[in-house]
């Protein structure tokens, strides 16, 4: 999927499927354009961390200009102007969307977690506001159901994580708390060289067992969405814990080659989504 980088993102689940109720489709567009853009600030191009932070801060003041009905910079139009009547009309929360800017701003200025709690954190901003603005859409704002929607969100962006290591370590980024990998006797500087070894097979087995974890404790939510956004939930589920199962059916290798779901992969996610 392009974005107006010119960059291409590879993405393990697609957005607004067939699956998502047509009257959802344009807001889930529009949450999806304006998370993927304001990522886009944050990672992409040659931009000085300095550049990065003020363009986040003048895309905030477009957000806050937008939900107030006023003009924007015009800058970027083509997530404001589709965003605007999807925040009149289904009434999104915009603490969720600042929280969404609030991770990719912390992207600028930190690249390592030192706990696992820590990294948490870091998800709780950057993932799982999706989740609940998408339970916002569908009407389900139940306490439990929340919770369940949190450890989805964290759970696929963990799996993220583990499944972008070799992607994300020569770019400076270290997603592995510093705690878990201390645990194995790994350091940075151990990671960086991304030579497997017995001790960081280790840390990405107790990592992946992590994840599977998280998600299994969300997993029953699908039961709770109405219609084909079941489905949609149980495939995105499936789809997380296919990629852990990928990981670690390839011998802990993330950390050499990213491993990704593909049209084989399909029938076997299906087949599950059906059972859970």
């Amino acid at each position: 999927m392009k974005t107006q980088y010119g960059v291409t993102h590879y993405e393990n689940f697609p957005v607004a499927s067939v699956l998502c109720p047509p009257r959802l489709r344009p807001a889930v567009s529009a949450i999806y354009w304006f998370a993927r853009t304001a990522d886009d600030l944050a990672d992409e191009g040659q931009a000085p961390a300095s550049q990065r932070l003020a363009d986040l801060a003048a895309f905030k003041a477009d957000l806050h200009h937008c939900a107030a009905q006023r003009a924007t910079s015009g800058r970027w139009d083509d997530v404001f102007r589709p965003l605007q009547p999807v925040l009149q009309a289904w009434r999104l929360p915009l603490s969720l969307l600042e929280d969404l800017l609030s991770a990719f701003e912390q992207d600028v200025v930190k690249q390592h977690y030192d706990s696992q709690s820590e990294l948490l954190d870091y998800c709780r901003r950057s993932a799982n506001p999706i989740g609940r603005l998408l339970l916002h859409l569908y009407g389900v704002q139940a306490p439990a159901a929340l919770a369940q929607s949190d450890c989805i969100c964290t759970a696929l962006q963990l799996i993220n994580f583990w499944q972008d290591l070799s992607v994300d370590i020569p770019r400076g980024r270290f997603y592995v708390p510093a705690d878990m990998a201390q645990r194995h006797g790994m350091s940075q500087t151990e990671l960086r060289e991304q030579q497997l070894s017995n001790a960081n097979r280790a840390l990405m087995a107790e990592a992946l067992a992590w994840a599977r974890d998280t998600m299994l404790r969300g997993a029953p939510l699908v039961k709770q969405v109405p219609g084909r956004a079941s489905w949609e939930l149980r495939l995105v589920v499936q789809g997380g814990l296919r990629i852990a199962e990928k990981i670690e059916r390839g011998g802990h290798t993330s950390l050499l080659r990213r491993p990704r779901i593909g049209k084989a992969d399909a029938l076997l996610m299906a087949w599950r989504a059906l059972w859970m």
